[in-house]
């Protein structure tokens, strides 16, 4: 009977925490509201409340499967969202430069920054880390640095809540001010008026990208992408703790690098790049792994002291990095849309590609800022890594 109760304890809290995000996902696309605030936010709050009412069984059941799935989803989303890395030969001038100089524009305002607010934020060094991965890369790579980083879960959930509250006013700034203010420093190409190629791209991120993953063709790459990804993780496993063997203390860090260039790596392989839902299922693994780490976060045990200063951090970073994109662009001639956009994948991700591009009534930038995207994930996990490093 103890055994019997025992499962029961581990199974429906893993249910809950594997199944809640395709409700939320459902709720997103349902209520406008709902889905303007974002699954990865609700999921926080919902993991929040749980975690402060009591809902879930205590005890040491409950514990196991919160930590198994909170170490398990970041290793598993990686290499899956980067089997859809595109390197292309063909990139303009433009979008290269903005590229490069964006990755560098983030870079330079944290190391800006961090002498101004470092002293009133704990654990500083993990902080700066951390938002340099998320503001070149996006919440896969945010996540991934905490792993590396041995960041708790508690404190990594209000991180990541202070990095969406300033970085849905950067947006509001750039849709209302941000376009008009690049176009009048800087220079302005043709604009593509598409709007039919706009429409399309904003329809599909509003679509359920998980339509026809169970269907057999869908079933068949899932399955392929899982099993690649497992040969990665386990390949990885095995590289760091041969050099955590060398350098003690460092197998995480190892470990989650490792399965970024092998991820990389494999994008390059043309079957493993044709396969579909790769991304999706990365960022469905991020999901659980949202709502995971909030339900162990204990309000009362978490540390507000340095709130205003890493918010103020953060705004800092972004307002500077965007000025130093806008300032090299001028330099290298780059054209205004172009480095908006860069400006915007970097800090906001590549989903808001399309919405900026609708802003703007251009067309031309859906897919550079698509592609800018894409290197940000990949570059994210090894300047957060290494600027965490540097500052400590």
């Amino acid at each position: 009977m103890t055994s019997s109760m025992e499962v029961v304890r581990i199974i429906l809290p893993a249910l809950f925490f594997c199944l809640a995000p395709a409700g939320v996902l459902w709720l997103c696309r349902k209520v406008r509201w709902i889905g303007k605030i974002g699954p990865i936010l609700m999921l926080y709050f919902i993991g929040a409340i749980i975690a402060n009412i009591g809902v879930l069984p205590s005890g040491d059941s409950t514990l196991k499967v919160q930590n198994a799935l909170s170490n398990s989803m970041v290793p598993l989303a990686i290499p899956l969202m980067l089997f859809s890395f595109t390197y292309r030969k063909g990139e303009t001038r433009d979008t290269l430069i903005a590229m490069v100089t964006g990755l560098l524009a983030v870079v330079i305002a944290v190391v800006a920054g961090y002498p101004i607010f470092s002293s009133h934020i704990g654990d500083a060094p993990k902080v700066a880390g951390l938002y340099t991965a998320c503001l070149t890369g996006g919440t896969v790579n945010m996540a991934a640095v905490s792993k590396m980083l041995d960041v708790d879960g508690g404190q990594y959930a209000l991180l990541n809540t202070y990095d969406m509250m300033v970085s849905f006013t950067y947006l509001v700034f750039i849709m209302a001010i941000g376009i008009r203010l690049a176009r009048k420093v800087l220079p302005v190409k043709t604009l593509d008026n598409n709007e039919a190629a706009i429409q399309a791209e904003l329809d599909k991120a509003g679509a359920n990208p998980y339509k026809g993953i169970f269907s057999k063709e869908g079933l068949r790459d899932v399955l392929l992408l899982l099993g690649v990804t497992i040969v990665i993780i386990a390949i990885s496993a095995g590289i760091g703790a041969g050099l955590s063997a060398l350098i003690p203390g460092t197998f995480m860090m190892f470990f989650i690098l490792a399965i970024t260039t092998l991820g990389i790596a494999a994008s390059f392989n043309k079957k493993i790049h044709s396969l579909k839902y790769g991304y999706e299922m990365g960022m469905y693994f991020i999901y659980i792994f949202s709502i995971v780490v909030a339900s162990m976060a204990d309000v009362r045990k978490l540390d507000f002291s340095g709130a205003l200063y890493t918010i103020g951090f953060l705004a800092f970073v972004e307002v500077v990095s965007l000025t130093l994109q806008l300032l090299s662009a001028r330099f290298f001639k780059v054209d205004a849309d172009t480095a908006v956009i860069a400006s915007v994948t970097y800090i906001n991700s590549p989903p808001f590609v399309p919405m900026i591009a609708a802003s703007m009534k251009n067309s031309r930038v859906l897919m550079p800022g698509l592609s800018i995207g894409i290197i940000g994930y990949a570059a994210g996990n090894y300047l957060g890594v290494l600027l965490a490093t540097l500052l400590g």
